[in-house]
């Protein structure tokens, strides 16, 4: 029975806490996130873009809204004083704001993409100040719209761009590297038809060479065949003088033997 009563005891204290958690707890919020360029400069008289993205966990809808402001960084300008709307968007449909923007402010983002960027043409000194871009996508409708500093300048006044001089750089590196590669090629052809040609040489000579002791034998077989008569040989002819006195180292006394080589005339 007690552990029964205990058992019990505990599934009512846990069925408590979930129920006032799901009372207390407050369920989270959905939020959207808008980004946007800082800062941008453009100089007076062009075309510029302002550029602003989203993320956003809901699908894009005809209801999502896009919401551009304006307000002035110059005391003595109409909007200084707080953010006017120059570009509102709803329902795949743009519509202008103030008559000062009216005609400069384009629609060149895919709401679809989440890209809801606009380009200001021309820009003049009196845009100057910051610009608001503030979007919804029921139900994310909380977050905190995206601000961009925009400076308004003359040619001279932009910064220099290194683009060009990087491009030149990495040109120039690649060109001495294709260079280097062509002549190490052209280097190595040579050597290797140099060391061929060596080769070939070398054979020729040996091959010149070989033969030569083949024709001295010819030649002297030649000398001889040319210089030995046509007649018959006779071999070789030995001629002694032996000791007629009759004493007993009479062999010992022997001339020398002459050997002589007689042929027949």
């Amino acid at each position: 029975m007690e552990l029964k009563w205990s058992n019990t005891i505990c599934w009512r204290v846990l069925l408590t806490g979930f129920t006032l958690y799901m009372l207390l707890v407050p369920k989270p919020t959905l939020a959207i996130d808008i980004h946007a360029d800082a800062e941008v400069m453009m100089e007076n008289g062009t075309s510029g873009v302002l550029r602003c993205t989203f993320r956003s966990s809901e699908v894009v809808s005809s209801s999502t809204t896009v919401t551009w402001s304006f307000q002035s960084s110059q005391p003595d300008n109409q909007f200084s004083k707080a953010p006017y709307v120059i570009f509102y968007f709803s329902n795949g449909k743009g519509f202008p704001g103030q008559l000062e923007f009216k005609d400069r402010v384009q629609f060149i983002g895919d709401i679809n993409k989440k890209d809801v960027s606009i380009q200001l043409s021309p820009a003049q000194f009196s845009d100057n100040g910051t610009f608001f871009c503030d979007v919804r996508n029921p139900p994310d409708v909380t977050g905190t719209p995206a601000r961009t500093e925009l400076r308004v300048v003359l040619k001279e006044s932009l910064p220099h761009s290194n683009t060009a001089i990087i491009v030149g750089a990495v040109c120039g590196v690649l060109f001495l590297l294709v260079l280097i590669a062509a002549a190490a090629c052209i280097v190595m052809r040579v050597l290797h038809s140099r060391h061929e040609y060596e080769g070939c040489t070398s054979l020729e000579s040996m091959n010149s060479q070989a033969p030569q002791p083949r024709k001295k034998v010819e030649s002297s077989l030649e000398g001889s065949r040319c210089t030995s008569p046509s007649g018959p040989l006779q071999g070789p002819v030995i001629y002694a003088q032996l000791d007629h006195s009759g004493s007993k180292n009479s062999f010992h006394k022997m001339e020398p033997v002459v050997y002589a080589d007689i042929r027949k005339n």
